[in-house]
């Protein structure tokens, strides 16, 4: 039988799932995540909130500090271009209200918690920064199999057809630079279709692309693994002390 406090975490537990699921699912199809998925989130959270302080209370109560500290911190990495999206953003931010303190389900999370338990979206987002560095790692793996073993090329991205590049979400990992194939990582939007076409005039067939990969898919797995795991970063800090 859940107890009160764990039941209030399942039901933020089920609604971080659907909701970033959806936004993950909208942000790959189009690149864009409704505003009003995070106010639906924020709204959710509130609502939590209060019922948790009618019911079992805040333990300690200044944590709930973080919601506006963590709020305030999102929108300045966004606007210091240090995060990745406004959805990104705005998704953190909303979770700063749906997830202010560290969940626990029944033996859950499976990590104990440092001395100094932070606030349950810092470790959400810490958790998504971690999960989204094994990315290089995956497309290493993936062009070792494939036999395109050049760096920094092959954990970065990997080769495609200039036809197959214009009609996907990637940016080009090269560009032609007096009249020579360089290194480019991550151009300018605007920059995509000009640097293909380059491509194209200079007879070349293939080149080396990155995913434009949306923050939201380790967002919502970062999410996942706060419930289950728990504050990763401060486990491996631990096992080190």
């Amino acid at each position: 039988m859940l107890e009160d406090g764990a039941l209030l975490d399942v039901i933020r537990l089920l609604v971080g799932i659907t909701i970033l699921s959806y936004a993950s699912y909208t942000d790959i199809k189009t690149r864009r995540a409704s505003n009003m998925l995070w106010v639906i989130m924020g709204v959710i959270g509130a609502i939590l909130l209060v019922v948790q302080y009618f019911t079992i209370g805040f333990e300690n109560p200044y944590y709930l500090l973080f919601i506006p500290i963590m709020i305030a911190l999102m929108f300045a990495l966004f606007q210091l271009r240090l995060i990745f999206g406004g959805a990104d953003a705005k998704a953190l931010m909303a979770l700063a209200i749906l997830v202010p303190l560290k969940p626990e389900i029944l033996q859950l999370p499976l990590f104990e918690g440092s001395a100094i338990s932070m606030p349950g979206s810092w470790i959400v987002f810490s958790n998504s920064i971690l999960l989204f560095l094994f990315i290089p790692l995956s497309l290493l793996v993936f062009n070792l199999l494939k036999g395109n073993i050049e760096f920094p090329y092959c954990v970065l991205g990997y080769k495609m057809s200039i036809k197959k590049a214009k009609q996907t979400f990637v940016w080009p990992l090269e560009k032609i630079k007096d009249g020579k194939r360089k290194f480019s990582y991550m151009p300018k939007e605007f920059d995509v279709d000009e640097e293909l076409l380059a491509f194209e005039k200079h007879g070349i067939k293939e080149i080396w692309v990155t995913p434009k990969i949306p923050f939201m898919i380790p967002l919502l797995a970062g999410f996942i693994a706060t419930f289950i795991l728990g504050d990763i970063l401060s486990h491996i800090l631990q096992s080190f002390m």
